[in-house]
């Protein structure tokens, strides 16, 4: 790392020294990474309006959630890596550009075709998330970087587990359309914010565009933090979308009658996982990242095996479900912060490589997951789901009992 105010890769803005993971810099990167990844998931328990508003098929509303999921994906592969060939900010307040017009299409459309359309380039565009995490790890000091990527992750966790309450409420007290309106409004004022208060970041030159996105299979292949953090972090991220999937089923089902405002209180309750990354980044920094990665996958495994016990409708039982939820959000905050604080410690140059293709997994993970959740819930009950939810984080410890070497002496291995 270069010394006195430049960051790895030049960083060129003459207050770079005075702005160092100031306090000012942690809440607007928190900030923004919620604000942007809320956007991915506003539409899930809007389908049934917005389906129906648009005269889509009933058995198409899937394409609501998948698409923007599957530009996310796409962006995390293609866009990402730009970070370690375009200058940071620009780059980032391109997206949140992109984005801004993206949502204020969606308030607006009235036919499927575009509509979607717009809604895959809301996920691209939501890629501003990961140009934006990794700025932390240009400014925080090395002692400190377990805990800066926690406040940060904070503000990601809690943008994807408050994104399904807030638009369930502002769609039942306005309408879906006013969801997405309010949001690129939100987008025009984090713009404003990233071009005051960001620093810059210019990566070294190095690599063609073409040669770098090349160059992501060999990364892949070559790096096996990434890839055991990167699998860890998909069995737990792939339980969390089982669960999320199947739950506003199970809980508006026969057993428990719930209305869509009551599961918007069991998915606000999850909030509470979220207070994990700090945490997290605390122990990170500590030395015990691969400890705390094998108690996150344990926690899921048994936070989710305990709902097959659930039985009724009673108070009660939605109780033993918050509590599983608030564990289960727990397990998989805290373990985005181990995996990061991780592949984070490996070269500079080629972080944002890095960080595209470990999001890029676990996405894959997640986007599995909700796949398979809605089917197993329709084929096999909350009984099948359980089981699946618990048999993932299984798998996942399974695979990390056969990690030799911690974190530490794999990542001292790296060329």
């Amino acid at each position: 790392m270069k010394s006195g105010a430049d960051m790895t890769g030049v960083a060129r803005s003459p207050g770079l020294a005075r702005s160092r993971w100031s306090t000012r810099v942690q809440w607007l990167l928190g900030t923004a990474c919620g604000l942007l990844i809320a956007n991915v998931y506003y539409a899930q328990p809007l389908t049934a309006l917005i389906t129906s508003a648009l005269g889509m098929p009933k058995e198409s509303a899937g394409l609501l959630v998948t698409l923007p999921l599957a530009g996310y994906g796409l962006g995390l592969l293609m866009v990402v890596p730009l970070a370690d060939l375009v200058e940071n900010k620009r780059l980032a307040m391109s997206l949140v550009g992109l984005e801004a017009l993206c949502l204020t299409a969606l308030s607006m459309l009235d036919h499927p075709g575009p509509y979607l359309f717009g809604a895959f380039f809301v996920g691209v565009s939501a890629t501003a998330v990961q140009v934006l995490v990794p700025y932390v790890t240009f400014l925080a000091p090395e002692k400190e970087r377990g805990r800066a990527v926690g406040k940060v992750v904070s503000g990601v966790m809690l943008g994807i587990m408050l994104a399904r309450p807030v638009s369930s409420a502002v769609a039942q007290w306005f309408s879906w359309r006013a969801v997405f309106a309010a949001s690129a409004v939100l987008m025009a004022a984090l713009l404003m914010a990233l071009r005051s208060i960001l620093p810059e970041r210019v990566p070294e030159p190095g690599l063609t565009y073409g040669a770098m996105l090349r160059s992501m299979g060999e990364i892949f292949t070559s790096t096996p933090v990434l890839r055991r953090r990167a699998f860890y972090h998909a069995f737990l991220f792939g339980t969390f979308s089982v669960f999320w999937t199947a739950v506003p089923l199970w809980l508006s089902g026969p057993q428990f009658h719930l209305t869509q405002s009551d599961i918007a209180w069991v998915a606000l309750a999850g909030v509470a996982g979220a207070v994990a990354p700090p945490l997290a980044g605390r122990l990170a920094d500590q030395g015990f990242s691969r400890l705390g990665t094998g108690l996150a996958l344990l926690l899921a495994a048994l936070a989710f095996s305990s709902t097959a016990l659930i039985h009724g409708g009673s108070l009660r039982s939605v109780g033993l479900l918050v509590v599983a939820a608030i564990a289960l959000d727990f397990a998989v905050s805290a373990n985005l912060v181990f995996g990061q604080r991780a592949i984070y410690a490996l070269k500079a140059e080629i972080r944002g490589r890095l960080n595209g293709l470990f999001m890029a997994t676990f996405f894959a993970g997640g986007a599995i997951g909700s796949a398979l959740g809605g089917w197993t819930y329709y084929g096999f009950g909350w009984r099948g789901v359980a089981l699946l939810g618990t048999a993932l984080p299984a798998m996942g410890f399974a695979y990390f009992l056969t990690e030799e070497k911690p974190d530490s002496v794999l990542i001292s291995t790296q060329p």
